[in-house]
């Protein structure tokens, strides 16, 4: 799954994630970063998630605009060339 840090707490690990494909709301399991390149999380940072047997996120890593699929990204095309004066 995939979403953003909606919130975290780095005192007591609290927090938590909103997911894109439905808005839903998870809070973070109290392993959710353990393994991880994670030892701190920010508000809109973009994650991958999954979600353990009590329904709680786990298994955070890293997500971009690029890899989620982000529409401003698909098949964008930027040109170096300079747009002609019209005139």
């Amino acid at each position: 799954m995939q979403g953003v840090i909606k919130a975290y707490d780095p005192g007591t690990g609290d927090g938590v994630i909103l997911c894109d494909a439905d808005m839903a709301e998870y809070d973070l399991a109290g392993d959710a970063i353990e393994g991880s390149v994670f030892r701190m999380l920010r508000q809109g940072q973009r994650v991958n998630f999954e979600l353990n047997d009590d329904g709680l996120a786990t298994h955070l890593h890293m997500g971009s605009e690029v890899d989620m699929g982000t529409p401003s990204f698909l098949g964008a095309h930027h040109s170096a060339e300079p747009v002609a004066d019209p005139l």
